[in-house]
């Protein structure tokens, strides 16, 4: 009797820390959406100020959302005692793509507290491919599951590798134009500014790439 009391508590003390792998890769995906609404919210921002109040409030909202996402991966990475994937890499993962949103939530907050009052096609086209990228990330993050699924999830981190470098490129000609053609001052370092912002949300897209890249290795 007191042999099977002792494996009774030893299996519910130890089933808390086996494997929670569908709740880790739950969360990426919880926190991927997340990216991409506020990729589509910042989008309609940077193309129209029509509801500039609500955009920004919106994509603070979202941020904060993934902000918990964030806590409850990194929470129950603390308490799981094996892990789907290294414990570094899940931190790791989760934590950039957290970056993500504080990115879009800076951009937002920017346009903002700068009382930007018009904004350019070129702030719109970076805003399409912060969204592009954010989408790609969640197709990545929603293969993670299955390494199975490796040479669709490097052909993902590959389209955003691509959409990286396009924003490179679109946020090289913004700039050149901006210091050729703006005349003011005030509004060239308000513009200059949300360019940056913009242009390092794919940067930190492609840092998530990266460490899928880095954990198809891993796991190959």
């Amino acid at each position: 009797m007191k042999k099977n009391f002792f494996s009774l508590g030893a299996a519910k003390l130890f089933g808390q820390f086996l494997p929670s792998e569908k709740k880790f890769f739950a969360l990426f995906i919880e926190h991927a959406d997340l990216c991409v609404k506020g990729g589509k919210e910042l989008l309609a921002l940077m193309t129209s100020f029509d509801d500039l109040d609500n955009r920004v409030h919106a994509i603070e909202s979202l941020e904060k959302q993934a902000d918990t996402v964030t806590h409850s991966t990194l929470e129950m990475l603390h308490k799981t005692f094996i892990t789907p994937l290294e414990r570094e890499d899940i931190h790791r993962l989760i934590t950039r793509m957290d970056d993500i949103l504080d990115l879009m939530e800076d951009a937002a907050q920017t346009v903002s507290l700068y009382d930007i009052r018009q904004i350019t096609p070129e702030a719109g086209r970076l805003a399409e491919l912060c969204l592009s990228c954010c989408e790609k990330v969640r197709a990545s993050v929603a293969l993670l599951d299955n390494m199975h699924n490796a040479p669709e999830i490097l052909a993902l981190c590959a389209d955003i590798d691509r959409l990286e470098s396009d924003a490179d490129h679109v946020m090289r000609a913004a700039m050149s134009k901006l210091f050729r053609e703006e005349p003011d001052v005030r509004n060239l370092i308000k513009l200059k500014a949300v360019y940056e912002i913009l242009e390092s949300v794919t940067d930190r897209c492609e840092d998530v790439a990266n460490i899928l890249e880095g954990i198809l290795v891993e796991n190959a």
